[in-house]
């Protein structure tokens, strides 16, 4: 039996009000909660692109996507491969610190080459781009401390992109 798997999915849709409210709105009536979900412009001002994370199995997978070309604003809907597209994310977050854990703060920031976007005697604020699993992985280190606020915007990534994870930097 296949098992429910990490999948993103990219729209573009037409670029006019309601559309983003269509397409959630199926996927609700499908029964799939949306895990991450951004939109965005596009070289074409008449096209916006919607990317979406969701887990499913293969066959939910292609009746969603089925669906969702019907619907008269898609123009085109791609499943991307996770091990050969280039995703990102953005991930903001707010630790507690003072002068005895500053320092270790900072060489995890280092670690994973997050940057240090405030900083305050209470707290310090990182901002860290990468693949979603990279992120997974730098909030894993912040277990221990007092963690103020979040905010991870979802993943984007672009269809035509081709190239092997392989092929990408140590710093992603």
């Amino acid at each position: 039996m296949e098992s429910d798997q990490r999948r993103v999915i990219s729209l573009l849709v037409d670029n006019q009000s309601g559309v983003l409210a269509r397409v959630s709105s199926l996927f609700c009536r499908r029964g799939f909660n949306i895990d991450s979900l951004t939109v965005s412009a596009t070289n074409d001002p008449a096209v916006s692109r919607i990317t979406v994370t969701i887990t499913s199995d293969e066959k939910a997978l292609q009746q969603l996507v089925l669906q969702t070309e019907r619907l008269e604003v898609t123009r085109q809907v791609f499943v991307l491969d996770s091990e050969k597209s280039l995703e990102r994310e953005l991930l903001l977050l707010k630790v507690e610190s003072d002068v005895h854990n500053r320092t270790e703060l900072r060489e995890i920031a280092c670690i994973y080459k997050a940057k240090i976007i405030d900083l305050s005697p209470d707290s310090m604020v990182f901002e860290l781009i990468g693949r979603p699993d990279k992120l997974d992985a730098f909030l894993k280190m912040f277990e221990g401390y007092n963690i103020l606020e979040q905010c991870r915007t979802g993943v984007t990534a672009p269809v035509s992109y081709t190239h092997l994870r392989a092929h990408e930097t140590e710093a992603d």
